[in-house]
């Protein structure tokens, strides 16, 4: 019996203290807060785990800045906090990056004011990161020549977060964290709704896998559903203060573009944010911004256009960019917390800030919007509401965030060593195996050394040129509870976003990853993920190459 099958069994024969429904981030951090302090706790999700908005981001923990055009100064204060506590916390995982600006005729604001604002938001990030710098047009131009500057005013630089690995990865890994302190965490499993026995809520749900269904009993029901939140809240027959409204983000992943270790960031016809991200080999551009009615949402031909016309317009390239050079495509909404009804959104002025709501009478919390940067808040605020709600916290002062400490990365670096583990390394990668395999397993990828140990081909890329090990993907099989394929491909790993199409669904290239993942069953799950995913024509020819 595999680890999800186990879990489903306990959360069909247990009374929950908590059952969190929904893994995206804030589900996930509730998940990880509560069971580190003690409390018995059940996490479920309709689909995998941060399928919904917490893997459709631009990978970044930002302290918001642009919410100093708006007068937040409290929230970009608290965000700028919650970055630093990430990138103290995580050290492998946020990392500091540049964000190179240019600033065009015509903006809203001259640019040495808007380049003030980041010497504010340094020192609101309490001078946690680098200063900025200025430039003039023409000392920009000579920073990065690829930036097209012949429309430019000026520009600066200013420091924020990155995550080097993808956000559902992250996202996991408190998942993770919850079921090593006793939480019970079972994906693609729905809820049909919740309703309250006396003193206990008793939550109808469906294994969407096998189609059993079956009832999870707890004292708390955390709805933590993202951008489903109100949909669930009228299954539970919960009347809330706030509510939610979405905004359209996609991204698009090219061939790499720019020679750049910075993002360039640049305010796009719509007058937001607009960046150019640098993953791997591969070029992240985006996003959009559009308020649209439902959260299951798409990318559209208007989309693609709007994100390649600003990277044209911002970019010197040696030719402009197509669809055809589309690799893969990012998209989800953003779910936006508003209170009332009704209202079209500024997305300029209108925040991620999240809130939480409380049925005190009935133990049921409710969270809205939210985003990755302010994630330990939200764990830490539901773990106070729970206590409030009569939950017992036996560990309350329990740090339940956090990589493992610097004694736990030298042991692991002294037997990588030992092992001869960055000889492994394939020609042409950034960072060695050791640091890899360190930022994304933790002490856990000593597993990993032992197989690599064993079998100088388990330390083989299961693709060449993917970055991904054979190691790992048996790593996944076991422990990361890989329910589909894409699971893997998407959000365990970043597979099906940085490899080209003509690669990753070469039938040789799935059959062996499937059978690694699923054993006997791996040919069958290769024939279902097929099934499922949209195969349009540009998506399986070899991409057109954009020079640098």
């Amino acid at each position: 019996m595999n680890l999800r099958d186990r879990n489903i069994e306990r959360l069909k024969s247990t009374q929950f203290d908590v059952l969190i429904i929904g893994g995206g981030i804030n589900g996930a951090v509730s998940a990880a807060a509560l069971a580190a302090r003690g409390a018995n706790v059940a996490l479920i999700d309709r689909a995998d785990f941060a399928s919904g908005s917490s893997s459709a981001s631009s990978n970044l923990a930002w302290g918001g800045i642009k919410y100093l055009e708006s007068y937040e100064f409290g929230l970009v204060n608290k965000l700028c906090k919650s970055r630093n506590q990430l990138m103290e916390s995580y050290p492998a995982n946020v990392r500091e990056i540049r964000f190179l600006t240019t600033i065009s005729k015509g903006f809203r604001y001259p640019v040495f004011l808007v380049y003030l604002s980041t010497l504010l938001y340094w020192v609101l990030g309490r001078f946690a990161t680098r200063a900025p710098r200025y430039f003039t047009r023409a000392s920009l131009k000579r920073r990065q020549a690829r930036i097209d500057t012949r429309d430019a005013m000026g520009g600066f630089e200013y420091s924020d977060s990155y995550l080097p690995d993808n956000d559902a990865r992250f996202v996991f890994s408190f998942v993770r964290s919850a079921m090593d302190r006793g939480a019970v965490a079972a994906n693609y499993v729905s809820s049909l709704g919740s309703r309250l026995d006396g003193v206990h809520w008793t939550t109808d749900v469906i294994d969407e896998e096998t189609g059993d269904a079956f009832r999870i009993r707890s004292s708390v029901v955390i709805n933590a559903c993202g951008a489903h939140a109100d949909a669930q809240n009228a299954l539970a027959g919960q009347s809330t203060a706030h509510r939610h409204l979405f905004s359209k983000g996609i991204h698009l992943v090219v061939d790499r573009i720019v020679d750049a270790a910075e993002i360039l960031a640049f305010f796009a016809s719509d007058g937001r944010l607009f960046f150019v991200i640098t993953m791997g080999s591969k070029t992240c551009i985006g996003t959009t911004d559009t308020q649209v009615e439902s959260p299951e949402t798409v990318v559209t031909d208007e989309d693609r256009t709007f994100v390649l016309d600003n990277a044209n317009a911002c970019l010197n390239l040696v030719r402009p960019l197509t669809q055809n050079d589309i690799i893969a495509e990012r998209c989800g909404v953003r779910p936006l917390a508003v209170q009332g009804r009704g209202g079209v959104a500024d997305w300029v002025k209108l925040s991620r800030k999240h809130a939480i709501d409380v049925d005190r009478e009935k133990a049921h919390i409710s969270i809205f919007g939210g985003k990755l940067t302010d994630c330990i808040n939200v764990g830490e605020e539901i773990c106070e509401v729970v206590q409030d709600l009569g939950i017992e916290l036996p560990s309350p002062k329990t740090i339940w965030f956090g990589e493992p400490g610097g004694a736990e990365k030298a042991a692991f670096m002294t037997l990588a060593k030992e092992v001869d583990l960055d000889s492994h390394t394939p020609e042409g990668a950034r960072e060695p195996l050791s640091v890899k395999l360190w930022r994304r397993y933790g002490e856990r990828a000593r597993l990993l050394l032992g197989d690599i140990q064993e079998s100088a081909k388990a330390a083989q890329e299961v693709i060449p040129g993917s970055g991904y090990l054979r190691c790992e993907v048996s790593y996944a099989a076991h422990r990361e509870m890989v329910t589909r394929l894409d699971d893997f491909l998407r959000r365990r790993t970043e597979l099906s976003l940085v490899t080209p199409s003509s690669l990753l669904l070469h039938r040789d290239s799935l059959t062996e990853i499937g059978r690694l993942l699923f054993g006997a069953e791996g040919d069958q799950r290769v024939a279902d993920y097929l099934d499922r995913i949209e195969t349009k024509d540009r998506y399986l020819e070899p991409p057109q190459l954009t020079g640098t």
